[in-house]
């Protein structure tokens, strides 16, 4: 037997062809990409392509954030609330002026009232001393009520702050907190028209 010294080459490139085959089409089929080039096609922009769009829907999500907000305020839903709304002083104080009377609610009812009769005394009776003496009446009447709404707001933080601290600590009443302003405002307006509604059906109920 002849000795031939390229057969051992040409049977180990016969025994690669069927590897090579099968890595085309099993495999990527494609060489694998270089570092930079991987990189560059994770890469995202900071800046959207169109604004105006991006701008729309982050809107839209926020206002359908402040939709679910707004809707947790209405039920009682207090994990949905805003953030604000589930610190445990702020329950504690919503509970507070919902359960007592509070003079300052009825403002609003009251100071129109008396500026309609203001009106309509003017209106019949122009120019002379009684619709003058009148109208003098109705303003001290409102100034007045102002005043007693403004007493009763006084004595109501007076009475409310020592509970705060007593429960929660200093931190519940800083500056920072605005407890004073949040329970004044909300003892301000309606019992009906407080958002987040009173948890409470009736007044009196007091918070433990």
């Amino acid at each position: 037997m002849t000795w031939n010294p390229f057969k051992r080459k040409e049977a180990e490139q016969e025994a690669q062809k069927p590897v090579e085959a099968q890595g085309k089409a099993g495999g990527k089929g494609r060489p694998t990409p270089k570092r930079k080039q991987a990189e560059a096609e994770n890469l995202r922009p900071i800046v959207p392509a169109d604004r105006k769009a991006a701008n729309k829907a982050a809107k839209a999500k926020l206002r359908a954030k402040q939709d679910a907000e707004y809707q947790a305020m209405q039920t009682g839903d207090l994990k949905n609330m805003p953030r604000t709304e589930q610190l445990a002083w702020r329950i504690y104080i919503r509970d507070y002026v919902d359960a007592r009377w509070n003079v300052a609610e009825w403002f609003m009812p009251v100071a129109g009232v008396l500026m309609i009769i203001a009106l309509i005394l003017t209106s019949a009776f122009q120019y002379t001393d009684f619709a003058m003496g009148a109208s003098m009446v109705i303003f001290v009447l409102l100034y007045g009520y102002v005043g007693v709404a403004a007493f009763d707001l006084w004595f109501m933080w007076r009475k409310l702050k020592p509970l705060l601290i007593a429960k929660y600590g200093e931190r519940s009443v800083s500056k920072g907190m605005r407890s004073c302003s949040y329970a004044c405002s909300r003892a301000m307006q309606m019992r009906r028209w407080r958002m987040p509604k009173p948890r409470e059906a009736k007044r009196g109920v007091w918070p433990k």
